[in-house]
C-alpha cells in the first residue's frame, strides 16, 4: 500500500493517471468527515485520463492513523505539504470536501505559492472573516440542526437510489472512531481577510441547494471574500454534491480545470 512518512505519520495515498513531469497537473482530493479516500471513485476513473490523481486518508481516517494523543485536524495542512514534497510536486489543484476545506483552504492561506486551483465542496474550510461569520449565524436561525448522520447527503438519495446512499454509509463505517476535540489550527493555516483578498490563485467554491450543514448562501458569500472567485450551486443535492451527482460535480470541476490550464480549447 503505498505511503509516505510525513509530519510524525504515516499517511495512506493513491495515485493514478501521467505521474511524469512537473506535477502541475496533479490534483489532490480531500475528503471529509464522513469518507475517506475511496469517496472520490467516480472522479479519479473521469479525471485520470488527464490528470495525475492523489486521493488520501486524512489523519485519522482510512488507513491513516494518528500519533498517540496527536494533533487530528489542526495537522491536516502540514500533512498535506508533507506528502507533496515526498511526491515531488511543488503546485497541485486541490479539490476540497466539507472537512477537506480545513486541509486545502488551510495549506492555501499558509503556502499560496504552491496551489494551482483551489476547489471548496460544500465548504468554508478555514476562513476567518467577520461578515462570513455573522452568514454563518443568520443560517443557523433559520435552517434546522443537521449533524453528519443526518446531513452528509440529501435525505431524498435514501428514497430514490438506497444503493447510493448505503455505499456512502459503508465508506464512512471503515474509519475508525476520533476524538471530537479537534485542536484549532496554528493561524498560519487560517485564512483570514486579508489573506483571503491576497489569494490569486483561481478558486471555486460548490454548494448543494439542499445541504442541510452548509447553507449554500453562506458558501457564495464565502466566494466573494476571494477576488475572481467562482461560485456553482447543483440542485437537488444535499452536503456531497462529489457524490450525489458526480456528472454534474465532475463537469464543474473540469470546466474550472480546463479554464485554470488555457486548455478549453483541448
Amino acid at each position: 500500500m503505498p505511503r509516505a512518512d510525513v509530519n510524525g505519520i504515516s499517511l495512506y495515498y493513491e495515485s493514478s493517471g501521467p505521474s511524469t513531469g512537473s506535477g502541475d497537473d496533479a490534483i489532490v482530493f480531500c475528503h471529509g468527515a464522513g469518507g475517506n479516500h475511496l469517496s472520490w471513485w467516480q472522479q479519479v476513473p473521469h479525471f485520470s485520463k488527464r490528470y495525475r490523481c492523489i486521493t488520501i486518508d486524512h489523519r485519522g481516517f482510512g488507513s491513516s492513523l494518528d500519533a498517540e494523543n496527536g494533533p487530528g485536524a489542526s495537522a491536516f495542512a502540514e500533512d498535506l505539504r508533507g506528502l507533496l514534497d515526498t511526491l515531488g510536486i511543488e503546485r497541485a489543484f486541490l479539490v476540497a470536501q466539507s472537512m477537506g476545506g480545513r486541509t486545502c483552504m488551510g495549506f492555501s492561506a499558509a503556502y499560496p505559492g504552491r496551489v494551482r486551483g483551489l476547489v471548496m465542496c460544500d465548504t468554508i474550510g478555514a476562513m476567518s472573516d467577520g461578515s462570513l461569520d455573522a452568514a454563518v449565524a443568520k443560517s443557523r436561525e433559520t435552517r434546522p440542526a443537521a449533524t453528519l448522520d443526518t446531513g452528509a447527503y440529501n435525505p431524498k438519495l435514501r428514497e430514490e437510489r438506497p444503493s447510493m446512499a448505503f455505499l456512502y454509509d459503508q465508506i464512512r463505517a471503515l474509519n475508525p472512531p476520533r476524538s471530537p476535540n479537534q485542536p484549532s489550527p496554528d493561524g498560519k493555516y487560517v485564512a483570514t481577510t486579508e489573506k483571503l483578498a491576497k489569494f490569486s490563485m483561481p478558486v471555486l467554491f460548490i454548494a448543494g441547494s439542499e445541504d442541510a450543514l452548509v447553507a449554500p448562501e453562506v458558501i457564495h458569500h464565502a466566494s466573494t471574500l476571494i477576488p475572481g472567485a467562482r461560485y456553482a450551486e447543483v440542485p437537488r443535492c444535499g452536503h456531497s454534491v462529489y457524490f450525489e451527482d458526480a456528472p454534474a460535480f465532475n463537469r464543474i470541476l473540469e470546466d474550472f480545470l480546463k479554464s485554470a490550464t488555457g486548455s478549453a480549447a483541448k
